[in-house]
């Protein structure tokens, strides 16, 4: 008798189901608000997949959110609640203009930009390892410590940018554009080159990296003895020790795995998008990527169709509050995290009723 749900079903029915919840209540609160739900669906879809700037804008944040939900999947393997990447990122993202910024003038570009994505990798990881080793070797816990270092990361990337890196001359806290030799190439002007027209957009070649990144991942963690020992690790510590693992390793290293892909988020957003180093470019992409992990159940795959899906509603949901006078930018917030809590929170809500059911009438009833 299969007393366990299908993987099927645990990670293709439940999630879906999860989303119809969310969109269902969050059509109660269009409803209240005096609009109409499925028209506002429309604008939603529409704004997000209609057309074809609309598909670059949700592509280009279904990238970040690809890196941070990576890097929040590859901890929960380990066992290790990762809360840090948005300081991760926004530290890789320091590595990245610091690289692109230092070398511009004196490398050409094709050497700068991967010389760029290592540094921010590396500084991503660098911010990561602390934590980890502190959980590693001290007890602390990296919840605790993550969190800590995104306050961390905020305050220096503050002094850097008002004191330091503050582009001479101006007011606002940002720094001289990086050379445009040294720019991720935007997919519109990739596909120029080919003869294919598409509107301007910011998607660029990070999102190549960005897949790039996950088939990294499903290598690692199914396909190699490290990976066998994350998981685990993540399922037992103390039968890893039993099996001659060394949880302390394990957790350092995957932890610097992590930190390193939540700072390539600095790739799309430093050398694809904003050209120059800034605050808060970032945005919550940190902690939006949690979301994306647990709906995409720690699997590349999975974490791919959920940053879709969070994609779409950012951009879709700019269009919500251009269309309709009444849904505001907090209501959209209000419809995005309603989302994030069926899908995230709540992520597991129905598992107990799913198993039950498939108990009954899909696998049997448990044997005594």
């Amino acid at each position: 008798m299969n007393r366990e749900l299908p993987r099927w079903i645990d990670v293709g029915v439940i999630p879906a189901i999860n989303i119809l919840l969310a969109f269902l209540v969050a059509g109660i609160v269009v409803l209240i608000v005096g609009e109409s739900p499925l028209e506002a669906f429309d604008v939603l879809v529409t704004g997000a997949f209609g057309y074809d700037e609309a598909i670059g804008y949700t592509l280009y944040y279904t990238t970040n959110l690809i890196f941070t939900g990576l890097a929040v999947a590859v901890a929960f393997h380990a066992g290790l609640f990762n809360i840090g990447g948005e300081g991760q990122a926004y530290i890789g993202g320091l590595g990245v203009g610091l690289a692109a910024l230092s070398l511009d003038g004196a490398l050409p570009g094709w050497l700068v930009i991967p010389i760029a994505m290592a540094a921010g990798g590396l500084f991503g990881a660098a911010w990561a390892f602390i934590p980890a080793w502190l959980q590693a070797h001290r007890g602390s816990h990296v919840v605790i410590t993550t969190i800590m270092f995104n306050f961390l990361a905020a305050a220096l990337m503050v002094h850097l940018m008002v004191n330091v890196l503050i582009e001479p001359g101006q007011m606002s806290p940002q720094s001289r554009e990086i050379d445009a030799s040294a720019w991720m190439p935007f997919a519109h002007d990739v596909l120029a080159g080919l003869g294919i027209e598409i509107a301007r957009s910011p998607l660029n070649l990070s999102l190549l990296w960005a897949l790039v990144a996950c088939v990294f991942v499903w290598l690692l963690i199914w396909r190699t003895r490290w990976g066998y020992a994350i998981r685990t690790v993540g399922h037992n510590e103390r039968a890893a020790v039993y099996a001659g693992i060394d949880p302390k390793r394990v957790i350092v290293g995957t932890m610097i795995v992590s930190g390193a892909l939540a700072g390539f988020v600095g790739i799309n957003e430093i050398l694809g998008v904003q050209h120059r180093l800034l605050l808060n470019f970032t945005a919550g992409y940190g902690f939006t990527g949690i979301a994306v992990a647990l709906m995409g159940r720690g699997h590349p795959v999975g974490i791919v169709l959920a940053s879709l899906l969070f994609g779409a509603l950012y951009q879709g949901g700019s269009e919500l509050d251009f269309e309709f006078e009444t849904i505001t930018r907090d209501l959209v917030v209000v419809i995005q995290g309603l989302v994030i809590l069926f899908s995230g929170a709540l992520a597991y809500m129905l598992h107990p009723m799913a198993l039950r059911l498939w108990r009954r009438f899909g696998g049997g009833e448990p044997g005594p």
